[in-house]
């Protein structure tokens, strides 16, 4: 099968172009490195596994690239739910805006299937927790998230109108080795500048679901293969969730550090858009046969140290056990 990657040179993009590598698909990947890393895929761009197009979804020059394909993986987003409400303009471009391009070119090129990366923050503050795909009302409380909802609707849209098939995935924390941002690279970050001191936002008792980013990977591949609809939509996460508070302890103990004094900056929330109560309901994708196989507590840890891993962090003591 040939499949085109966008934003396969990025967090998630890169752990699902490994898999696809490893599965013999033939895989084109389109990144315009804004968040992205070629590092991430160096050793399939070297090794002739896959082509790599270094082109924006906002420009020209990429869309003969769909010819022929048979699936498109639409991961290239602007990630960051909370720098959205500060820049809102180019969310919607670099979201909706570019996957009404990435639509577009399919249907001139006839690709019949696209699989996309939505997000839990489609649906606001849920009122039922473990929010389950026909939750309604949807109102997203951040320019993220209503984004995310937009292209939803648009690639519905496309899907019906044009005979496609679709996969929407939403996503819980999707967490792990390669992320560039997120609670997890923030508080490690923080903690190499000042050992002593954690500031976290919010009062720390915001609670989250978090998600391994390779078992999330397992699961899209694994929706797809086993549901054939014009629109299909999936959450992804794990079956339980975890507080701020417990998870910067993880991270500190990780590190292995002891004393650190947590200051938090108040409030029910981080910051503008954050929701502070969010779990997933998986039961859609688990009546298929699926099951999450790691919580957001191994999650957390397992990002935690792939992470540290990455910068080279000298850990001194190591990591307590009791973590």
């Amino acid at each position: 099968m040939g499949v085109i990657v966008t934003g396969g040179a990025g967090f998630i993009g890169s752990h699902l172009v490994d898999a696809l590598v490893g599965r013999g698909e033939e895989v084109t990947v389109i990144d315009n490195l804004s968040t992205g890393d070629t590092g991430n895929i160096r050793s399939h761009i070297d090794s002739g596994a896959i082509r790599f197009i270094q082109e924006d979804l906002l420009g020209d020059g990429w869309q003969d690239s769909f010819a022929g394909a048979d699936r498109v993986f639409h991961i290239a987003a602007d990630p960051d739910v909370r720098a959205s409400a500060s820049n809102p303009q180019r969310v919607y471009e670099q979201n909706v805006t570019a996957t009404v391009r990435v639509l577009e070119a399919m249907h001139r090129n006839d690709v019949p299937e696209i699989v996309f990366t939505s997000t839990s923050t489609v649906y606001g503050e849920a009122e039922i927790i473990p929010t389950p795909e026909e939750y309604t009302p949807m109102e997203p409380i951040s320019i993220y998230g209503g984004s995310k909802l937009a292209c939803e609707a648009m690639i519905s849209a496309y899907a019906y109108t044009y005979s496609m098939k679709s996969w929407v995935f939403r996503f819980a924390n999707i967490i792990g080795q390669r992320s560039n941002h997120g609670v997890i690279w923030d508080f490690i970050h923080k903690l190499l500048e000042n050992p002593d001191e954690l500031e976290i936002l919010g009062d720390g008792k915001q609670v989250k679901s978090y998600f391994s980013v390779d078992a999330c990977v397992e699961a899209v591949l694994f929706a797809v293969s086993h549901s054939d609809s014009t629109f299909n939509c999936f959450n992804i996460g794990s079956d339980d969730w975890i507080d701020v508070t417990s998870l910067a302890e993880i991270v500190v103990a990780e590190m292995g550090l002891s004393g650190v004094e947590f200051h938090y900056t108040g409030g029910d929330r981080g910051w503008v858009g954050d929701v502070p109560r969010m779990q997933l309901s998986v039961e859609r994708l688990r009546s298929l046969g699926w099951q999450p196989g790691i919580g957001s507590r191994e999650s957390v840890r397992d990002a935690a140290r792939a992470l540290i891993r990455e910068l080279g962090i000298d850990l001194g003591s190591g990591p307590r056990e009791d973590a």
